[in-house]
């Protein structure tokens, strides 16, 4: 497929690309920083600026798409991974205007311009746990895409915002548009820096629901929803099968979670993030571990 991809410079941008392209597939990074890895094009884009979008996503991503002289090919498909990342880096107020501008320039710019399927990073915060003021538990476990999302935050404003903006432009043009409620990015080498202090300490994950998402697994879930259509709008969890600290599922819960609702049966080390609907309705199987990554 012919991928515009924004954000690909970016943690998790620059291992889902790479996932992406030993799959065959051709990727245009779209952002303010190129990402530099052999097979990529860059373009530089504000992706506030409407017009920058909409003429990005209807532009060549190379000199050889010249040659067989039949004017510029549309893109199969945008994943849109830009953002600013997390509150505490810019002003509120900036943070929710980049994130949602950005998100409703690149859906209209699909609309206009007949791009089928668009992918987008919503995220965990979205269900008000992760950037709370003060200590907050889930309303139930493990939480699923049928968790409240009133968060208190602009970041996580932001991506609630835009899932109902995709529902919208979903409903206008019949289009598949997806949303990845994305937990915690992982790169392999965080492994070693970070998870010997969350064995450690593991209320360091409280705020992150005890969960995780390895970056190259972020970057099989994207190709997972490239590879299925049909859906219409959809949202998805994102995470790996396991907790990311060495407790046991019934010790988090016996020391974080008192009182809060179980609504099912779970596995000895199965994470409170459920990723059950991406494995039912997309085939995502998460591959990697940090159990695996520091020899158990």
């Amino acid at each position: 497929m012919r991928i515009l991809f924004t954000g690909g410079a970016g943690k998790a941008g620059r291992h889902a690309i790479p996932y992406l392209l030993e799959r065959g597939h051709r990727v245009t990074n779209l952002d303010l920083v190129p990402l530099d890895h052999p097979g990529v094009y860059n373009l530089i884009c504000d992706l506030t600026d409407a017009g920058q979008v909409f003429n990005a996503a209807h532009a060549y991503a190379g000199f050889d798409e010249l040659e067989p002289g039949t004017g510029v090919p549309r893109y199969d498909a945008i994943v849109h991974f830009a953002a600013v990342p997390r509150i505490l880096l810019k002003p509120d107020n900036e943070t929710y205007r980049v994130n949602v501008m950005s998100t409703y320039n690149l859906l209209d710019a699909a609309a206009k311009l007949g791009i089928r399927k668009v992918i987008f990073a919503s995220s965990e915060t979205t269900y008000g746990v992760c950037f709370h003021d003060g200590e907050v538990t889930p309303a139930y476990l493990p939480v699923d895409e049928e968790h409240p999302t009133v968060p208190q935050d602009s970041y996580a404003m932001s991506k609630v915002v835009n899932e109902a903006t995709a529902k919208s432009f979903q409903a206008r043009t019949g289009f598949d548009i997806y949303g990845l409620r994305i937990n915690n990015v992982i790169e392999p080498h965080e492994y070693a820096q970070a998870f010997p202090a969350y064995l450690e300490d593991p209320s360091l994950r409280r705020r992150n629901i005890f969960a995780y998402i390895d970056a190259r697994d972020l970057g099989q879930m994207v190709d997972r929803c490239l590879a299925t259509d049909g859906l219409g709008y959809e949202v998805f969890n994102v995470s790996n099968d396991d907790l990311s600290v060495g407790l046991s599922n019934a010790e988090v819960r016996a020391r974080f979670y008192e009182g809060v609702e179980i609504r099912r049966e779970m596995g000895e080390h199965e994470t409170f993030y459920a990723n059950d609907k991406a494995k039912r309705m997309l085939g995502f199987a998460p591959a990697h571990s940090w159990r695996d990554a520091l020899d158990g």
